[in-house]
């Protein structure tokens, strides 16, 4: 005889938690609309007994709050722009979601805006500062339910549930190996403009950026990391500099945002010499500098497709999904002038 199935053998059909399943079968609420059909299409392909008739309780809407640095930064305005088009999709999927812009760089103002959403969210996805006081505005979320996702940059230590973003380091490792190639071997110098190496994207950026230098044999040629905030007047200004001191400068890798800024002060110094330039993101104000020549590379990680991954998981995480936590890394898409989309 056909051995009957389990709700075990329901959830792993349906690809959700038991938790769940239950909660599905028992017409309680807390989960999607979405996810209600799947548990209950699941349960007809395998003769799972369900009471078809019953009413089901439906979810509110998922409550998912983005917190972004606020500043001049257009790749991070990307992002919330990204949210504010999704509206539609959001709303299929049974989610609200918002953005708020918080003071950048700053680990108590970003603590504090975590703190703040208990009560007020379902989910929250942010990009982190690496601080023990945002690692324990975390856990506090935790504690209270409230699942959380880091974007761009992680967390170490803490109890988010998942990262979405690069694989950073190795970004930065590519970064290193694209300026090695294409400045052909030349004898010269090698800049790092960051935002700020408190964001853990950055500094593990600038750390694999740093080993591949190292195993070419070009670490002497590397200058000391700059930090221009991702503001493009300060790395403008850094970027000038750079190229008064380093008459023999080879190449520049923007680590963060404000690339506009690099490419306006290498523009002004198209009469010296060649500089190599490789950044992060696809703006409008990146699209020209690929376009014209000033920068040469973009590592890239779409906006719209790194919010949707945060509002999944974070549904995933409230309704007790198993391994959102293990979600890998983007892989880094790199754009040149000949492949801009």
């Amino acid at each position: 005889m056909k051995k009957a199935p389990r709700i075990h053998d329901l959830a792993h059909e349906a690809g959700v938690s038991v938790a769940t399943v239950d909660r599905v079968l028992n017409r309680r609420p807390g989960v999607r609309e979405v996810t209600v059909q799947r548990v209950l299409a699941a349960a007809r392909r395998m003769d799972y007994p369900i009471l078809e008739d019953a009413p089901v309780e439906r979810a509110a809407p998922l409550r998912v709050t983005v917190l972004l640095p606020a500043g001049t930064n257009r790749v991070i305005q990307m992002f919330g722009d990204a949210i504010d088009y999704s509206q539609d999709q959001f709303a299929a999927m049974g989610v609200r979601c918002r953005w708020e812009a918080i003071e950048g760089f700053n680990p108590h103002a970003l603590a504090e805006s975590l703190l703040k959403l208990r009560g007020k969210t379902d989910g929250v996805a942010f990009m982190a500062v690496e601080h023990p006081v945002v690692r324990e505005a975390v856990n506090a979320l935790a504690g209270c339910g409230i699942p959380t996702v880091t974007l761009i940059s992680d967390l170490s230590g803490s109890e988010r549930g998942a990262y979405v973003g690069l694989d950073n380091v190795a970004a930065g490792r590519l970064a290193g190996f694209l300026l090695a190639r294409l400045t052909g071997g030349a004898k010269g110098k090698f800049a790092r403009i960051a935002g700020s190496l408190t964001y853990r994207a950055h500094s593990e950026r600038e750390f694999g950026f740093t080993c591949v230098m190292e195993e070419l044999g070009l670490a002497r040629n590397v200058i000391g990391v700059r930090e221009g905030r991702d503001d493009a007047d300060t790395n403008a200004k850094l970027t000038r500099s750079l190229l008064e001191q380093h008459p023999d400068l080879l190449g520049i890798y923007n680590i963060g945002g404000g690339a506009e800024g690099v490419g306006q002060a290498l523009r002004e110094a198209r009469h010296g010499q060649r500089v190599v330039f490789i950044g992060h993101g696809l703006t409008s104000d990146i699209r020209g500098l690929l376009i014209d020549g000033t920068m040469d590379a973009a590592i890239v990680l779409d906006p719209q497709s790194a919010v949707m991954s945060c509002v999944r998981i974070l549904g995933q995480l409230r309704e007790g999904g198993e391994g959102a936590g293990r979600v890998k890394p983007v892989n880094s898409v790199v754009i040149f002038k000949e492949n801009l989309p």
